[in-house]
């Protein structure tokens, strides 16, 4: 596993079952470090189960963001949480609910958010433990 750490927040890259994956500890971050789009099929992984799967991610700050309808809805429930990004703006959270067990607000997303975020409007995030593997 790498650790990559910055002054607002630190990302950790690794394997599991020989596919990459990463997490990291600030859903906001700072602006600028990653953006573009990921093709390959991409997967949210938490307490054993695939949360979410698409090829079509959009990567923004080192969070693949994705579509609403690639996010199994049986595991995820809506959250009253919310936070600020300066230039994204409110965040809403869910917390997943699996096999019995329970990840608080380990899930965002924007509903609206400002104009340089439109890309990921209504996409879904993950962080909390949730592994990301492409």
């Amino acid at each position: 596993m790498v650790v990559i750490s910055f002054a607002t927040y630190e990302i950790k890259i690794g394997t599991i079952l020989g596919l990459l994956y990463y997490e990291h500890n600030n859903p906001c971050g700072t602006r600028g470090a990653s953006v573009g789009a990921e093709t390959n099929m991409i997967k949210a992984v938490w307490n054993g189960k695939i949360i979410a799967e698409s090829e079509r991610t959009e990567i923004v700050e080192g969070n693949h963001y994705f579509p609403p309808d690639a996010v199994r809805q049986e595991f995820v429930q809506p959250s009253e949480t919310r936070t600020h990004c300066p230039w994204k703006g409110e965040a809403h959270y869910y917390s997943l609910l699996v096999d019995g067990q329970t990840n608080v607000d380990a899930a965002w997303y924007y509903p609206d958010p400002k104009p340089a975020a439109k890309s990921i409007s209504g996409r879904i995030a993950f962080w909390k433990g949730v592994k990301i593997v492409a």
